[in-house]
């Protein structure tokens, strides 16, 4: 039995939090969205209130395990001083002899962010020494990171390895909201998944085939689904690794639902709406259309239960963000029990103003499908 913080003692401990600070950033280092920041403050707020001094840890981007300047935390620590309304201190670094001192040094209810783990090769790499040195900075260690829960790292599965755990009051409030999907879910259960990111959808497609009554598939995910069946021959092809994932998977399946009509587009440039079949192989398909719309909009309207991970269309243009959304609206519109995962999903809800009308925004979109696939992550695993 995994235990949260509230049935451990924190008052004058250092916890050791591991977040998901990882947002997007503008080409002046603003926030774009700060979803996660505000998804991570119950947490920290609850330590504070009980006395512990909070050393929170966390990522930003993909810096390759060297120190890359524009991805510094600073512009998170800006952000976390708005939301808590009190100082938080930034180091420089995430290691070393004289942060240990500073966390040794703090104040009960004090708050210092550390710098991008991911400045360093051994987190990613889950390496002993980085983590026994990360260790080092906490006496207790909290997994508040639902979103990169799925990863194998060491601020993820080997802090547990050497400190008394416990979940944060997020990771908690993820689990328990997407075991309604998974554990005895009110049917019809409808899975819909989309995006441009396919490594984290394909292996879960397979299983949700399984515990779905309907998939409803847009975006990349399903031209290439369609382009591997020969229904399409649009841009862009298929990788071969991603091609023999697929190859298994029956578009005669009645659970499977695939686009009927599309929204066409040479070089970027919208040209026409489409069948599948119809699309050339010098053009893009950048939206699901209007028929396609009605017909997962009927299938979503007699749901009871609803998950959904990645846009259906290029939604940083308008014209290819109609497809999404339409299917928010009807999702929005619905009695069912809906959650919605990913950045990029969440933050198209957020600025549609539809947020509200779903009934859980998760911080992860590919934790999310691991954990809704597999019932638990590597993470999750870690602290019991």
């Amino acid at each position: 039995m995994i235990k949260d913080i509230t049935e451990i003692a924190v008052k004058n401990k250092r916890v050791l939090l591991r977040c998901d600070l990882n947002v997007p950033l503008d080409a002046k280092g603003n926030v774009l969205d700060d979803f996660r920041i505000e998804k991570a403050i119950p947490t920290i707020e609850y330590l504070i209130k009980k006395g512990a001094r909070v050393i929170l840890i966390s990522h930003l981007g993909r810096p390759g395990g060297k120190v890359v300047k524009k991805l510094s935390l600073a512009p998170v620590q800006e952000k976390l001083v708005e939301y808590l309304d009190l100082s938080v201190t930034k180091a420089k670094s995430c290691l070393g002899k004289e942060i240990r001192e500073w966390t040794e040094k703090m104040a009960p209810g004090e708050v210092l962010l550390l710098e991008n783990l991911r400045f360093h090769p051994g987190e990613t790499k889950n390496d002993l020494n980085f983590t026994k040195e990360l260790a080092k900075l906490g006496d207790i260690f909290v997994n508040d990171a639902f979103a990169v829960s799925h990863r194998s790292h060491a601020s993820i599965v080997g802090l547990p390895r050497f400190l008394p755990s416990a979940m944060g009051l997020l990771l908690k409030e993820e689990i328990e909201s997407l075991s309604k999907v998974i554990k005895k879910p009110k049917r019809p259960l409808v899975g819909i998944i989309g995006g441009a990111k396919i490594n984290t959808k394909i292996r879960p497609i397979k299983s949700f085939l399984e515990k779905v009554d309907f998939l409803l598939l847009g975006g990349k995910i399903a031209n290439i689904v369609l382009n591997i069946k020969g229904v399409s021959v649009g841009k862009p092809l298929p990788e071969p690794e991603i091609i023999k994932e697929l190859e298994g998977l029956e578009l005669t399946n009645p659970k499977l639902r695939l686009p009927v009509d599309v929204s066409v587009a040479l070089n970027g440039v919208y040209e026409r709406k489409a069948g599948p079949a119809n699309v050339r192989k010098d053009e893009s398909v950048l939206d699901i259309g209007p028929e396609t719309v009605k017909i997962f909009s009927r299938i979503i309207s007699e749901a009871k239960t609803i998950f959904w991970s990645g846009p259906l269309g290029k939604i940083e243009e308008k014209q290819f963000a109609i497809g999404t959304f339409g299917i928010a609206r009807a999702i929005a519109q619905s009695d069912a029990f809906s959650v919605a995962g990913g950045r990029e999903t969440v933050s198209f809800l957020r600025e549609s103003n539809l947020a509200d009308q779903f009934s859980f925004l998760s911080t992860g979109g590919g934790a999310m499908l691991a954990y809704l696939s597999k019932g638990t992550l590597p993470g999750i695993e870690a602290l019991e």
